[in-house]
């Protein structure tokens, strides 16, 4: 497929964003050049077919006309305004999850005579939301940035053109690009991304000392809630501190929804479970719960929709899964969500099917003449 985004394009960083969007443009035929600190990342990247080192880049060769900056935020900003000095025909965008904190340590290079208006007006600050718990070019996906929002983050003084730039190279990499205003990103992500991985983090810290037995009782629900939680813990300090006022704010509302809780739980462990305001506080925390899910937009981006679940045991071996989708597919009905959740001490698990309410009878009934054994609610 040809992408409207011309090279050479610089990524400087090559972990898992970086490597992905290097793997992305080479596959569109599009030439980048890699560059990292580090040489065993950037020879990894290289390998995957990221790009080409920069080091490798001939001395007539083109340079770069668009420099992405995929580095911890700790370190955006100084990576940024090099890449303006040292690159005056290019457009800068980096793909850090803060944005304030970076603009307005850009803006002080410009008053202190490190860095120019005009060198500024070719930086677009973006963050595309997509990641995965695994970090680095060993996890890169070339697909990673499909369907996902990817956020432009102009300033006042952003050429035209530059963001036209980044825009096009959002679009290229399959991702549905929206503009806002730095502060407006980093309340927003704080509230959607970052505080989920704080508690996340702290719900799996919890299990640290667990007792073997209680492990053995986990389910689906704590690995759901403990995923993200194997994220790598020095990028999202550098995260966390680079938005340090919007998370914090946010926290602090998560703990007084906590301490609430805590009060009328410690009131029925005293008084016993009917404490008066006891079962009130516990409900409206799960309530409220309920209300914020279904404000989560669904399927490709629009309203959440109400989908019917069929739940199949499925043994754990070579090609069942893939026969029970074939056989879904032989049945004619499309499969909107998928999870699956693994019996312990058994080889076998439980996957859950979701489809639309009209759909379920049949496929239940259509899986159990084919020899599935589904499991009824």
């Amino acid at each position: 497929m040809s992408l409207s985004t011309t090279g050479p394009v610089l990524v400087v960083g090559s972990g898992l964003l970086g490597a992905s969007a290097g793997l992305a443009l080479s596959i569109g035929g599009v030439p980048v050049q890699l560059q990292d600190t580090s040489p065993s990342a950037r020879a990894l990247a290289r390998d995957l077919g990221a790009g080409t080192l920069v080091d490798d880049v001939a001395p007539d060769d083109p340079t770069p006309t668009l420099v992405v900056v995929a580095v911890p935020p700790d370190v955006t900003s100084d990576v940024v305004a090099r890449a303006l000095r040292q690159h005056p025909d290019a457009v800068v965008t980096d793909v850090a999850s803060v944005k304030a904190v970076i603009l307005a340590e850009l803006q002080e290079m410009v008053a202190a005579g490190g860095l120019s208006d005009a060198e500024l007006a070719r930086y677009v600050g973006s963050h595309p939301m997509a990641g995965r718990e695994r970090s680095g070019a060993a996890a890169a996906d070339a697909d990673l940035f499909h369907s996902r929002p990817w956020v432009l983050v102009p300033h006042a003084g952003s050429d035209a053109g530059a963001l036209a730039r980044v825009r096009t190279l959002a679009i290229d990499l399959g991702s549905v690009p929206l503009q806002m205003g730095a502060q407006e990103h980093d309340d927003a992500v704080a509230l959607v991304s970052h505080v989920p991985q704080v508690l996340s983090s702290l719900v799996a810290a919890r299990l640290v000392e667990a007792p073997d037995g209680a492990l053995a009782l986990a389910g689906q629900g704590l690995r759901d809630v403990t995923r993200i939680a194997a994220s790598d813990p020095r990028l999202w300090a550098a995260i966390l501190v680079g938005n340090a006022a919007p998370v914090r704010d946010q926290l602090a509302l998560v703990r007084d929804d906590l301490t609430a809780l805590v009060a009328a739980l410690d009131g029925a462990a005293q008084q016993g479970p009917l404490t008066p305001g006891a079962m009130a506080a516990a409900s409206d925390a799960v309530r409220r719960g309920n209300a914020g899910v279904a404000r989560v937009p669904g399927k490709h981006g629009g309203a959440r929709r109400a989908y019917a679940e069929v739940t199949v045991l499925v043994p754990d071996s070579t090609g069942e899964l893939g026969r029970l989708f074939a056989t879904v597919g032989e049945l004619g009905v499309n499969i909107e969500d998928v999870t699956m959740e693994h019996a312990t001490q058994h080889r076998v698990g439980m996957t859950t099917l979701a489809v639309v309410p009209d759909a379920a009878e049949r496929l239940t009934q259509g899986l159990d003449e084919r020899g599935w054994r589904v499991v009824q609610a």
